[in-house]
Formats: C-alpha cells, sequence, structure tokens
C-alpha cells in the first residue's frame, strides 16, 4: 500500500496526550453511575417486558431502587437478594415490584447476594459469549465480503418493511445493513418494547426488532452466501441498555461515539461518559464493532479547516475504547468525504485525510462516511462525487464503506436508488482493486504536505486539551464548532454517586484482566 512519509514521533505524542485526555475523564467518572447503567444490568440479569402503562420493567425497578435509596449501592445485589429470598426470578421479581407487591430492601446477606448476582450475570456471559461464536461460525459457512464492506442504510419506521428493504438491499450486494432509529429515541430515557410499525424517520431501536433483523439477515445471508452484518445505534440516553439488547440478539455494529450525544443531541456530558464506558465495555465483550461519529463534526465545520479536529478525537475515542476493552479491529473510527468540491485540489485534500487515517490506525475499523453536506440535488454531479468517494475509499484501504447516494438532498433513498449506489462502488473497487498497491505518494508532494500539517495541528490540540480537560475543551467548542457544558444538557438527573458498597458483577466479568 502507498504510504506517507508521518513523523512517527509525533503520532506517539498526540496518542500519549490522548491516552491522558481519556483516563482522566474515566478517573473523574468511576465514582459515579446512571440510571441507564443500572436499567441495562437488570436488563443482562433477565428482566424485559412493560407493566400495564407500556413502561419497562427496568425503568420501575430502577425508579423503586431509587426512592428507597438503594440505588448508590447498585441495581444487581437488591434484586438478586430478593429472588433468594422470596425464591423468585429476576423477571418475576420486577413484576412484583411494578405491581406493588414487593419492596427491594438492602440486603441481610451482601456476599450471598454478591455471589448470586455474579452467578446470573455469569449465565448472561455464556449467551453473549455463545451469540459471539455463532457469529463466526456462521461466517465460516457463508464467508464474508471483502473491504470495503459496503453499508446500506434502512429507514421506513416499520419494521416488517425494514426487513423487506434489508433484504433487498443485501441481494443487491450490501453487506452491512443499519436500520436508522425513528426521529428523537436518543432522547427518550426509556428502550420501546416489542416489533413497532411506526416511526418517524426511522425505526425504533427494540430488542424484538434486533431479533426479526437478525432473523432476516442471517436467512438472507445463507441465501446469498455472504454474512450481512446488522448495524444500530447505540447512542443517546440509553446508551448501555441498547448495548445489552444487540448483545444478546447478535447485532455486529453499534454507532458509539464518546462525545456526539455530547455534542450533537445536548446530552450531559458526565452521563454520556459514564454510559459510553459501560456500553463500549458490553459491545467489546459481544465483539461489535463501534461506528464513531467523527464525520459529523464535519457537517458543521468546515472539512477542510476542521479535519484536525477529526483526528484528535478519533484518538480520543481509540482511548476510550482501549479503557472498555475493545481491540483495534473493533474500533470503526469514523471519518468523512466532506470537503467543499468547489475547493481546488479538493480530492488531493480528501485523499491526505484518508490516508491519513489509515496510517494513524492501521488495525482499526475504518468507517469513511460519503459526500452529504455539499450535495446539491443534482443527482449527476452527486453520482461523481460518490464516484470519487468510491475511489478514495478503495485506494486508502477503507473497511466499512457508507455507499453514497446520488440522491442526497432530495428524498429518501428508494431502492434503485441503492442499486445505482451499489454498482458504482462496486464497479471502481472491482476495477481499481490493487491500485492503492502500484502508487506512491510523491515524497514532499501536496498530498503528503497537507497529512503533515494535520497531523501538527492534532498534536497541537491534543496538547491543549490535555492540558485544559476535555470537559473544558468540549464547553469551548473545541470539536464541531458547538460548546456544551459539564452541568448542562440532558440526563444529569440519571447521574448519581456510587455508595462505598455499590457491586455491578459486569466489568469484572466482560474487561480482559479485569
Amino acid at each position: 500500500m502507498a504510504h506517507l512519509a508521518l513523523d512517527t514521533q509525533r503520532i506517539a505524542r498526540a496518542r500519549s496526550s490522548a491516552a491522558h485526555i481519556a483516563r482522566q475523564v474515566f478517573d473523574d467518572m468511576s465514582c459515579r453511575t446512571t440510571t441507564t447503567v443500572e436499567r441495562a444490568t437488570l436488563r443482562l440479569m433477565g428482566i424485559d417486558g412493560v407493566d400495564e402503562n407500556a413502561v419497562p420493567l427496568p425503568n420501575r425497578v430502577v425508579a423503586h431502587l431509587q426512592a428507597q435509596g438503594l440505588l448508590a449501592s447498585g441495581a444487581a445485589t437488591a434484586v438478586a437478594a430478593a429472588m433468594a429470598e422470596h425464591g423468585l426470578s429476576a423477571q418475576a421479581v420486577a413484576q412484583a415490584v411494578a405491581a406493588g407487591q414487593l419492596t427491594l430492601v438492602r440486603p441481610r446477606d451482601e456476599t450471598a447476594a454478591r455471589s448470586h448476582a455474579k452467578a446470573l450475570a455469569s449465565q448472561m456471559c455464556e449467551h453473549i459469549a455463545a451469540q459471539r461464536a455463532e457469529r463466526s461460525a456462521r461466517i465460516s459457512r457463508c464467508g464474508e465480503a471483502h473491504t470495503p464492506w459496503l453499508y446500506l442504510i434502512v429507514a421506513t419506521g416499520n419494521i416488517y418493511e425494514d426487513i423487506k428493504q434489508a433484504r433487498a438491499a443485501a441481494q443487491q450486494g450490501a453487506d452491512i445493513v443499519a436500520v436508522i432509529r425513528s426521529t428523537g429515541q436518543s432522547l427518550l430515557d426509556y428502550v420501546p418494547f416489542g416489533a413497532t410499525t411506526e416511526g418517524f424517520g426511522g425505526t425504533y431501536a427494540t430488542q424484538e426488532n434486533f431479533r426479526l433483523m437478525r432473523a432476516a439477515l442471517d436467512e438472507v445471508g445463507s441465501q446469498v452466501k455472504r454474512y450481512i452484518r446488522l448495524t444500530n445505534y447505540c447512542s443517546g440516553l440509553c446508551m448501555p441498555e441498547i448495548a445489552a439488547m444487540g448483545a444478546m440478539e447478535r447485532l455486529d455494529m453499534m454507532l458509539n461515539d464518546s462525545m456526539y450525544g455530547i455534542i450533537f443531541r445536548d446530552i450531559n456530558m458526565q452521563r454520556t461518559f459514564i454510559d459510553q464506558f459501560f456500553s463500549r465495555m458490553v459491545n467489546g465483550y459481544a465483539g461489535i464493532i463501534i461506528n464513531t461519529g467523527e464525520d459529523n463534526y464535519l457537517t458543521t465545520a468546515d472539512a477542510f479547516d476542521a479535519a484536525h479536529t477529526v483526528l484528535a478525537s478519533q484518538l480520543i475515542n481509540e482511548q476510550f475504547a482501549y479503557l472498555s476493552g475493545l481491540s483495534p479491529e473493533l474500533m470503526g473510527l469514523g471519518h468523512a468525504f466532506e470537503i467543499n468540491p468547489n475547493l481546488e485540489n479538493g480530492f488531493l485534500w480528501e485523499l491526505a485525510h484518508a490516508q491519513l487515517v489509515r496510517q494513524v490506525f492501521p488495525e482499526a475499523a475504518l468507517k469513511y462516511m460519503p459526500p452529504t453536506k455539499h450535495m446539491t440535488g443534482n443527482i449527476f454531479r452527486g453520482h461523481v462525487q460518490d464516484a470519487l468517494f468510491n475511489m478514495a475509499s478503495t485506494l486508502t484501504q477503507q473497511n466499512i464503506h457508507l455507499l453514497g447516494m446520488m440522491t442526497e438532498a432530495i428524498h429518501t433513498p428508494f431502492i434503485q436508488d441503492r442499486f445505482l449506489s451499489i454498482e458504482n462502488a462496486r464497479y471502481v473497487f472491482h476495477t481499481m482493486r490493487d491500485l492503492h498497491g502500484e502508487i506512491e505518494f510523491k515524497s514532499g508532494g501536496l498530498i503528503e504536505t497537507r497529512a503533515q500539517t494535520v497531523l501538527a495541528e492534532t498534536e497541537a490540540l491534543l496538547a491543549e486539551v490535555q492540558r485544559i480537560g476535555l470537559p473544558a475543551a468540549i464547553s469551548r467548542g473545541q470539536f464541531a464548532e458547538i460548546a456544551r457544558q459539564p452541568d448542562g444538557g440532558k440526563g444529569l438527573d440519571g447521574v448519581l454517586s456510587k455508595a462505598d458498597d455499590y457491586y455491578n458483577p459486569f466489568p469484572e466479568l466482560m474487561l480482559p484482566g479485569a
């Protein structure tokens, strides 16, 4: 593969700053938990379903524990103790609490309660490990496509219509199907239940919808002799719960960024940092590739001027991912082909950025996003922009390739739009399959010089963020030119300090070496 001459010491210094930044946040947040971390813990212990008012039982139990003054000790032991004392399952305990028939109390025997909670957690870990093994087995039987994997989106609002479109997409050549969530779900502080047929701009992420789509993609994957990966959105106020549901139902990828919810959804940063750690731990254990959201920075900031903020954020996301036990191949670090096409030599700068990211993260499963910001509705020009994006992707050996749509900025893609997009990408990937190994970047040329400049700016930005701390950097609007305050945003009321006797069985089971 063609390489740029980059200063490896500069990369090491930037990575070191990112490690300090992530560790500082992790240490500051480790003494706290959130309501959704505790709800996710209960889901992983076997609690599901809703009450007579369609309120999820994990929400009912966590609210009950909060009212009893017990949540700071963690939800797991109080539920485990009730199970042992009354001879009930976790689900039966939750139903009894919701019906007002049972009041949870502090465990009389803390050691026994922890042991019981850990035994339940171990059973779930065995299930998730089995799902991971099933994924590997299916890939062995069906095979999988060459990278870049073709990534397509469905978004009808109705899970049964989504399934039809997902089947069609896979049959046309998609390797990954992402189900867009209903608009606003990221701001719901609960997860809807069951199969859903109404959504705005997308379909609700529920465990049943995950199960239905997983079964459909397994079926079509067997027909086309190619494993089809399933993606959803592990972000927003219920990030850990959605991670738990995805792990149980064998999703393959999750949108999961450490700062996206803070910056673009105005979710409180303490809540987000705590939730992203737990959710990534679950994703890592389940072998789910996370997709980070740096591409979004370039929708509010200029892609040329703000290129260094993307690389800086990727380095921070990488370090947060390591802290949660993810290995590099599970890090789908995001970036995008978003430079203004009217900028002279814009394609050279796109190549510089894509190659720079490839070399800084040689083992990561990079996710490359198509042009959207500068798509005008001129479908012919848009198709050319997508062809150049496809070329940059294969030349720089990206892994996850979200297909551009020539009808971007006009309407939600039709099936025929997706077909033309797949045809475009397959043509470029096929006809240029080994081009990356046949060319070299000119030493000291425009592309190499541009990459070195972005790297230097990244190092300087991360050194500044290390000096002032990540919360302060976000409050100054240093990412995406959007400022958020540490005590502002939605969801702060769901953050609480851990008591001295806090216990959660999952970190010790899911984190490598814990």
